[in-house]
Parts: C-alpha cells; structure tokens; sequence
C-alpha cells in the first residue's frame, strides 16, 4: 500500500448536491463525507470534492436550463465511465449532458467524448477500449 494520497479535484459548485449526485452515478463513485459546505467521492483510483461555492459569489451566479456551458475554463476534468452510451443517457437524467456518440473520438486505448455537468462545468468521459 502505498503511503501517497489519492489524486483528487475539486469542483465549485453552487448546488452541491445535484453536482456530486452526477458525478457520483455517472463515474460510479461513493460519497465517503457530507458536510453542509462540500462532498467527498470516492473511488480506488481518485477522490473528487464538490465545494460549496462562497455565498456571497454563489448568489451573482445563475444557473439555467439547461447550463450555459463554461467552455472557455481552463481546466478540464476527463473521467472513467464503463460506457459513454450509458452516462449519456443518465446525464441527461441528472441535468448534465454528454455530447452526440458523433462527437466520440478514440484516443490510445480509449474512447471519449465531452460534456457538461448540472452547472455547465465541461467534463470530458472516457471509456476504455477492449
């Protein structure tokens, strides 16, 4: 065992909840704490934390339906999924998306395609080839 701590991000989010309820279905992670200000998820390779935005900047934000999507962020999550078909199906269930099986492109030894979670937040998934 290794004495390393996992990788782990951090994502801001105004509605803590929604946001690490789509991440935890769609990358099949557990919630391993709960506090009022963020969310713990867990899986063997990573933890992922979703953080309370401040209040006072959470109440300039607006969140529409569907999400603006915030694509010129500088940084951009890719994560695990067993099959790209199946999270898009249940991101859109989650207020999130995942873009066309068109705009899949395969990479070394995976398959991708972007999205965006309840907040617009993009996320690149990733599903391994056989």
């Amino acid at each position: 065992m290794s004495d390393k701590p996992k990788p782990s991000a951090v994502v801001f989010a105004k509605d803590v909840a929604k946001v690490a309820t789509f991440y935890a279905e769609l990358i099949s992670m557990s919630i391993v704490h709960t506090d009022p200000d963020h969310i713990v998820l867990d899986s063997d390779a990573m933890q992922l934390v979703i953080h309370a935005i401040p209040a006072a900047v959470a109440d300039a934000i607006g969140i529409t339906e569907p999400p603006e999507v915030r694509e010129g962020m500088p940084i951009k999550l890719c994560l695990p999924v067993a099959s790209i078909a199946a999270a898009r199906a249940r991101a859109a269930q989650l207020g999130g998306n995942v873009d066309s099986a068109q705009d899949e492109w395969q990479g070394r030894n995976f398959r991708a395609c972007d999205g965006y979670d309840p907040e617009g937040n993009v996320v690149q998934f990733r599903e391994g080839l056989r």
